[in-house]
């Protein structure tokens, strides 16, 4: 099987709708231009250890589109920690009404993700080098977004720690790991009741074909809940 082949494409369409979601043969081509220059960049910059053109289309991709159901329409989605694109271009592909901002502390990576972003012709998306922390520091950055979201950053409680000045009120952080242990659970559910949220929602999925197990943790944040002010 080869990147972007017949075959590579059924993989993700008939994937995705194993995961109740529908990719058009449009966006399963974006995954596909997204994953050659991925792997292509890959040979001089280290941006993922994950070549083999299936586990390509489902851990990265079919992985990535996961959280598609909890980030609303026209929301405002910032990706720390972007690396390769994941999961924050891909879910811009799924739903170009997404307003996204890929971070990376990495200047290659970022670099990647700003070509990425040019060759796919993509509008309402950009790439930062820059960490979180920096961030939030800049004109019209705190409180700037709807979604925050990443992919096996960090610990849970230091993602909440990271992410909440950036985060807008009544807004929504994603953090997609694994099973996570009960102290870095706690440690978490101690974090988000200081920020004000009720409970951590714990959401179980399954990536096709591999038949790997996935957790998404949704922490959502009162519309006056406590943080730094503007």
């Amino acid at each position: 099987m080869e990147i972007g082949s017949r075959a590579w494409l059924d993989l993700i369409q008939a994937g995705a709708a194993q995961m109740g979601m529908t990719v058009s043969p449009g966006q399963a081509e974006g995954f596909a231009r997204h994953a050659r220059a991925l792997l292509d960049w890959n040979r001089t910059t280290n941006l993922t250890a994950i070549t083999a053109p299936e586990e390509v289309a489902v851990k990265h991709f079919l992985d990535a589109i996961a959280p598609s159901r909890h980030v609303p329409s026209g929301a405002s989605v910032l990706d720390i920690g972007s690396g390769g694109g994941f999961p924050g271009m891909p879910l811009k592909i799924m739903d170009p009404s997404l307003s996204v901002t890929l971070i990376d502390g990495v200047r290659k990576k970022a670099s990647f993700l700003g070509y990425v972003i040019r060759t796919l012709g993509l509008s309402g998306i950009e790439a930062r080098h820059i960490r979180a922390e920096a961030l939030a520091t800049l004109p019209g950055m705190a409180r700037g977004f709807d979604v925050i979201i990443c992919r096996a950053l960090t610990a849970l409680a230091d993602f909440i720690r990271m992410a909440r000045p950036l985060l807008a009120p009544g807004g929504l952080l994603v953090a997609m790991k694994g099973e996570i242990s009960g102290e870095e659970m706690t440690a978490a559910e101690e974090e988000a009741l200081a920020e004000g949220a009720i409970a951590i929602e714990m959401v179980q999925y399954t990536l096709p074909v591999l038949h790997l197990h996935r957790r998404l943790y949704l922490i959502r944040l009162p519309d006056d809940g406590p943080g730094p002010s503007q």
